[in-house]
């Protein structure tokens, strides 16, 4: 008898083949140089980096609480305020701490009481500490998910700009004051408004202000956000809304003691003391308090804002526009996107027959030809209006062929429509600015009011790379001079103004591609 082969050829199982196949497909896609690069440049893998950055900013707040010196500054006084508050006491001008009287509205007093009873009555601080922590978080998420909208910042910008920052981890997490509070609503109103639910947004935007004024920067860009998107009669709709949430809050106050209320809490005519400036050290305290300096900066407030009133209109005007023609086509391209899956699945019953037409009863479901046109201009279009990326980032998806493995090749159409916050974002971000670069005085813990929109409004210039960067640093670094010095007060608005002089460049120049 012969033998039997003992080394015969053994056949593969189908579905060790399958997975080979897989496992060879991700290796090729992932595991390259060009995923890399595009990790760091290309903002449309904002949403993985963005992950890995909130994991390790949970890290670093915790290390920092746990081995650097907390500084009492304020904490001690918010807690008698609010222990004023908690004892009966309804006449704001009766609700004074160590540094003085309260002169923040209704909604500090409700939050920071919340405080008062979660550290036992104030005494906790590693506790408070950790609930600040939390605040952080919830801040870096909201304003991480308007980045990933807009894919407008690579990732290693926002990694760069986030992680350099200790005076923004050092505000949050070992200040504790109330600013990163009322920035949390804020940035919580611009994600509702972004995903189209404005009376939330109107709440939110409201609760802020109810926590420190310094939101009304934001309010003239957020006014023709909501004239060019809602229109007159509902713009007066959301205002009321802002307006009732303001009484709401108020009630125990405005009821007893008014005119207290308003004027404590609203307090326009505030004079800060020049000690504590950062932006005005190089001004003599005699001018830096008197009223002729204080109106010359409202007024130069006043005409910036008119200035800019114009583009930022424009802006408002083809971001509503786009979002409308959202509405109008997605539909239209996930009923394309079934029609192919279709073609798909009936090409793998039929193995080797042609793809079918299924062109009968199918004609309401196809893009027509002007609409298939918008869609493939729609990320050029976005990207000349709002700057040109970076020459390393890759394409994001447009309306082209998407090639996937599973077999076949399926088309499908997409886009990312999200891409249109960008024109939403920017006036919204520069109208806080220009309030910033116009501001009276601007104490340490005002950086929060627009660290976060730094690296958007830098990135929306034209200016190079390594300038943008010395633009942030230079920032930073006139931020963490404590005392503030006449040099870093100078070089602060110097950058300032740099800034937005090259963010008006760009607006005005853009403004007939706009309309």
């Amino acid at each position: 008898m012969g033998k039997i082969p003992t080394n015969s050829p053994k056949s593969v199982p189908p579905m060790r083949k399958e997975n080979h196949s897989l496992f060879a497909k991700i290796r090729k896609e992932y595991v390259s140089i060009t995923f890399a690069k595009s990790l760091i440049f290309d903002p449309a893998r904002l949403p993985l980096i963005s992950i890995l950055i909130l994991a390790a900013e949970l890290v670093l707040n915790v290390f920092v609480v746990q081995n650097v010196r907390y500084t009492e500054i304020d904490w001690k006084a918010y807690m008698q305020e609010c222990e004023g508050f908690l004892n009966g006491t309804t006449n704001y001008s009766l609700l004074q701490g160590d540094t003085g009287p309260l002169v923040y509205p209704a909604g500090f007093v409700y939050i920071y009481s919340a405080l008062y009873f979660l550290t036992s009555h104030g005494t906790n601080i590693r506790l408070a500490q950790y609930a600040f922590i939390g605040i952080y978080m919830l801040q870096m998420v909201l304003v991480l998910r308007l980045y990933c909208k807009s894919r407008k910042i690579p990732p290693y910008v926002m990694v760069i700009t986030i992680f350099t920052s200790y005076r923004i981890h050092s505000i949050y997490v070992l200040r504790l004051f109330n600013d990163p509070i009322a920035i949390l609503f804020l940035y919580a109103a611009l994600n509702a408004f972004i995903d189209g639910r404005w009376t939330l947004g109107s709440v939110m935007l409201s609760l802020g202000v109810s926590v420190k004024m310094n939101i009304l920067l934001f309010a003239p860009a957020i006014l023709l956000l909501y004239i060019t998107n809602l229109g007159w009669f509902k713009t007066g709709l959301q205002l009321a809304v802002c307006g009732l949430v303001q009484l709401a809050l108020g009630a125990p106050f405005l009821l007893t003691h008014p005119w207290e209320y308003i004027k404590g809490s609203f307090d326009f005519g505030r004079v800060f003391e020049h000690k504590w400036t950062v932006n005005y050290r190089f001004l003599e305290p005699e001018i830096f308090e008197s009223k002729v300096f204080h109106l010359t900066l409202l007024g130069l407030h006043l005409m910036l804002l008119a200035v800019f009133a114009s583009p930022c209109y424009k802006y408002f005007q083809n971001y509503c526009r786009l979002r409308q023609l959202e509405k109008m086509l997605v539909p239209q391209i996930e009923a394309q996107n079934r029609a192919e899956r279709e073609k798909v699945t009936k090409a793998k019953q039929t193995q080797a027959q042609a793809l079918p037409t299924a062109k009968e009863g199918k004609q309401e479901e196809k893009l027509t030809e002007d609409q298939e046109k918008f869609l493939k201009s729609f990320e050029k279009g976005i990207k000349e209006m709002s700057g040109k990326e970076q020459k390393q980032q890759q394409k994001v998806s447009s309306v082209k062929p998407d090639t996937t493995a599973a077999n076949s090749v399926t088309n499908k159409f997409s886009i990312h429509f999200d891409r249109s916050t960008q024109l939403a974002l920017l006036p919204i971000f520069l109208s806080n600015f220009i309030g910033i670069v116009c501001a009276r005085s601007l104490h340490y813990q005002f950086y929060v009011w627009y660290f976060h929109s730094l690296p958007y409004l830098t990135w929306y210039t034209e200016y190079t790379t390594s300038l943008k960067f010395l633009l942030l640093v230079l920032i930073e670094f006139c931020w963490n001079t404590y005392p503030s010095t006449v040099m870093s007060s100078a070089l602060l608005h110097m950058c300032h103004v740099f800034l937005l002089v090259g963010i008006g460049k760009k607006m005005f120049r853009r403004i007939p591609d706009l309309a």
